[in-house]
């Protein structure tokens, strides 16, 4: 008599970008970064448009392991996702308190920051293959205190000495090279 071989399950589709990005963005609200991390390949790149790119999941991981130690109420609501076959756009507000350990090599200064940001993941195979994170890192330097406030007493001379510098610059260059 003929064995039966069990029945195997039909394969699970991969996932659509659109719900691999709702995923990765609900874990990350909940601060749940396993859960996050189930969606990026081995080799993902975070391509962070202000700091640098990011390779490989394990680095990506230290990268948010750091941000949660240095903001530890850290706050980020998803505000839209829009998404096709193989990329996922995703617009989001992050906020929190800088008065946890370092981040990005710069010391806590206790201040409360609020960016907006965007992230464009590619994604196949339900897998994030690369994802170009945008968001104003000035406005960031600026609201922890690495940069003065736009407009400000402090602003203005900076600008004004960058600017005298700038001439002195162009004057160097111009009577080197004959120009002037």
């Amino acid at each position: 008599m003929p064995t039966e071989t069990p029945a195997q399950a039909p394969p699970k589709p991969a996932a659509t970008p659109l719900k691999v990005a709702r995923a990765i963005f609900d874990a990350l609200g909940k601060k749940e970064l396993d859960a996050a991390f189930e969606f990026l390949g081995p080799d993902t790149v975070d391509d962070f448009v202000a700091i640098g790119e990011i390779r490989g999941k394990p680095a990506i991981r230290r990268f948010f392991d750091e941000l949660f130690a240095a903001f530890p109420d850290f706050e980020m609501t998803t505000q839209r996702i829009i998404a096709d076959r193989g990329t996922a756009v995703v617009q989001w507000h992050a906020a929190g308190t800088f008065c946890g350990g370092a981040f990005q090599g710069i010391e806590a200064t206790g201040r409360h920051v609020e960016i907006r940001g965007v992230d464009v993941m590619e994604i196949s195979d339900g897998k994030v293959r690369h994802n170009t994170i945008y968001y104003d890192g000035a406005s960031f330097a600026r609201q922890i205190g690495m940069l003065p406030h736009s407009g400000s007493r402090t602003d203005k001379a900076v600008l004004s000495v960058f600017n005298a510098v700038t001439r002195v610059r162009h004057g160097l260059s111009e009577h080197l090279h004959g120009n002037g």
